[in-house]
């Protein structure tokens, strides 16, 4: 409670909860020190999809090889230290209020937004453990984003890219995405993971073209096949690797895996035995994540629960593969925010799910009502349930033996459900 009353207090230090302008940031890190010039290291990950993914699977294969790593993350899932990563440990509660508590004293009664003061105050004790490897997840695009504020990296990683969050950019194409997220990434090396498409690969590289980093692509520099008896093949130039079957699900996670062992194979020359161990130890919350064990587990009987933060229409296309996937009868929980392309996100699952519940997300004004949703949806009425909780939700799936209940549409209601549990 502590921590999120002072997050509701330095909410109020600039009327705007997004406002994509820099200036605010480097006000603030130059009165903290300049932290970010003191910070080695960096890997910067940018992209629509997969940024999160990357940075866990990236981490785990550096501490396999031994390596600290310090991580920032953005949004949360369940609690703001999340964010806060160092030395390979999540930060305390009581750390963090008072580093904020540090910070909101040096800002006094300048403006900045929330993400801006927590990304300045991840920096600045990030200064304790500089020479860490500090993987550093993206915020809003990139370009006017708040983590974007080094003058060296180690490496930009460049996750999937696709149409998100058009209300805040005006060139609202594919194209415009790609330019707010490439146009600023520094002289380094630069590692593109599998897109959508490969007219969409092109486009990145075409934006690209003026970079003078080290290039590597996805299929062009470096591959991941499905080989015999689950396990998987991995290629680049430095040979390939044959690896165990992931611990995570979803073969939309292949691609991540293979964009974040060439990093690791490129920048720090990582030996396969370290990759092979960290494939099956990667931890990923709220990506596919099955619940095992709690009290939503309890109200699903037989039957298993996975939750999916994914919100946009590249996410659903995952989901939605993996669901075709599996040999049992899949309900789905759909839970969204209003600036979000609901019916193309739920557009992929017409044919692939028993059953569609809507709900609303608890605690968050920008969700969409189910009611609302179900408007929206009305050409797939047939299959369209709503409940009134997740609780609700999760426990009308009981009836059923050996199906899968996904929870899926916003990483906020991811969090709610994990905090649930």
């Amino acid at each position: 409670m502590k921590l999120q009353k002072l997050i509701s207090k330095l909410q109020q230090k600039h009327p705007k909860k997004i406002d994509l302008t820099i200036g605010r940031t480097f006000n603030l890190l130059k009165k903290l020190g300049n932290p970010q010039d003191k910070i080695n290291n960096v890997i910067s990950v940018v992209g629509t999809n997969s940024k999160y993914s990357i940075c866990q699977i990236l981490k785990t294969i550096l501490n396999k090889a031994g390596y600290k790593c310090n991580l920032y993350l953005s949004p949360h899932l369940q609690s703001y230290t999340e964010r806060f990563v160092y030395n390979d440990k999540e930060i305390n509660d009581e750390n963090l209020i008072e580093l904020l508590k540090d910070i909101e004293k040096i800002l006094k009664n300048d403006k900045a937004t929330l993400f801006e003061i927590l990304t300045c105050a991840y920096l600045k004790y990030c200064e304790e453990f500089k020479d860490n490897v500090t993987l550093i997840e993206a915020g809003l695009f990139h370009q006017f984003d708040s983590t974007n504020v080094f003058k060296k990296n180690l490496a930009s990683i460049i996750g999937s890219i696709g149409l998100d969050h058009l209300q805040w950019i005006k060139n609202k194409t594919i194209e415009g995405i790609i330019h707010e997220k490439t146009i600023s990434l520094l002289n380094s090396n630069i590692f593109v993971n599998k897109q959508d498409d490969e007219k969409v690969t092109l486009k990145i590289e075409s934006a690209l073209k003026n970079n003078q980093s080290k290039k590597y692509f996805f299929g062009k520099d470096f591959n991941i096949l499905k080989a015999e008896n689950s396990f998987i093949q991995y290629e680049d130039s430095h040979g390939s690797i044959i690896l165990p079957e992931p611990n995570i699900l979803g073969d939309h996670q292949l691609s991540n895996i293979s964009t974040s062992i060439v990093a690791a194979r490129k920048i720090f020359n990582i030996k396969d035995e370290y990759i092979k161990k960290a494939v099956t130890k990667i931890e990923l919350k709220g990506r596919l994540q099955e619940i095992k064990s709690g009290k939503l587990k309890k109200l699903i009987g037989q039957n298993k629960l996975i939750c999916d933060g994914g919100h946009n229409v590249n996410a659903a296309k995952a989901i939605s593969n993996w669901i075709k996937q599996q040999n049992q009868d899949v309900h789905l929980i759909i839970g969204m925010m209003k600036d979000k392309d609901h019916i193309g996100f739920i557009n992929f699952f017409k044919s692939s799910t028993k059953s569609i519940t809507l709900i609303d997300i608890p605690n968050q004004d920008g969700s969409i009502s189910k009611e609302e949703l179900k408007k929206k949806l009305n050409v797939m009425n047939e299959k369209i349930i709503l409940s009134n909780s997740i609780k609700e939700s999760i426990r009308s799936i009981n009836k059923y033996q050996n199906n899968i209940c996904v929870i899926t549409g916003s990483l906020y209601l991811v969090g709610e459900v994990l905090n649930l549990n």
